[in-house]
C-alpha cells in the first residue's frame, strides 16, 4: 500500500527525532541536509524528493541503534519502495533503490571516497557487498538513473553535519507533492 504525503510527514514526525546510526544528526535532519543540498545544486524536485526520502526506509523498518554494530545489513534502500511506488516516477524510485550501490561503484572508481566514508558507513559497505569490482561498477552505470543515484548518495555522505540551517519538512514536502504521479493518492 503507497503511503500519502501526510504518512510521509507523520513518519518523519514520529520517528524522525532518532538518531541517524553513528552520526551527530537525527534522522530527520540527515533527510532535510541531504534534501537541501541537491536543492542547493541545482537539482530538480525529483531528485531533491529523492534525496529527502532515500532512507525513508530506515524508519519503516526501525530495526534499532545502528543495527551495523550488530552485522546487521538493513536493506533500507529496497523497504521503502512498495510504500512509495505508486506515488513516485521510477526516476526518483531508482535513485532511492540504487544510492548504497553507489556507494559501492563510487568507492571502487574514487580510492579517496572510501577513505572519507564514516565509520558506520565503512562498515556497513561491507554488509552491502563490498567495494564493486570494475565489471560491476560498469554494469551499475548501465542501470537506469544510476547517475542519479550516485548524486543522492553524494548529498547523503555530506547531510550528517551538526547545527547545519536548512528548510523545513514542509518545504520539501512540497517538492514531493509537485512530482507526484498523477494518480497518486493525495
Amino acid at each position: 500500500m503507497a503511503l500519502t504525503l501526510d504518512d510521509i510527514r507523520t513518519l518523519f514526525t514520529r520517528k524522525g527525532a532518532a538518531q541517524y546510526s553513528g552520526e551527530p544528526v537525527t534522522q530527520l535532519e540527515h533527510a532535510l541536509q541531504c534534501a537541501h543540498l541537491a536543492e542547493q545544486s541545482g537539482a530538480d524536485d525529483e531528485l531533491i524528493t529523492a534525496a529527502l526520502l532515500h532512507d525513508l526506509g530506515h524508519l519503516l523498518n526501525d530495526l534499532g541503534e545502528s543495527p551495523t554494530l550488530r552485522g546487521v545489513d538493513d536493506l533500507h534502500q529496497f523497504y521503502a519502495l512498495p510504500f512509495l511506488r505508486g506515488l513516485f516516477s521510477e526516476r526518483v524510485l531508482d535513485a532511492i533503490r540504487w544510492h548504497v550501490d553507489a556507494k559501492r561503484y563510487l568507492c571502487a572508481v574514487q580510492p579517496q571516497y572510501l577513505a572519507a566514508l564514516s565509520e558506520d558507513s565503512r562498515r556497513s559497505l561491507q554488509l552491502q557487498g563490498g567495494v564493486f569490482k570494475p565489471e560491476e561498477a560498469q554494469e551499475f552505470l548501465a542501470r537506469p538513473h544510476a547517475h542519479d543515484a550516485v548524486r543522492v548518495r553524494l548529498w547523503d555522505d555530506l547531510a550528517k553535519q551538526s547545527d547545519f540551517t536548512t528548510p523545513p519538512l514542509a518545504h520539501y514536502l512540497a517538492c514531493a507533492r509537485r512530482c507526484l504521479l498523477e494518480d497518486a493518492p493525495a
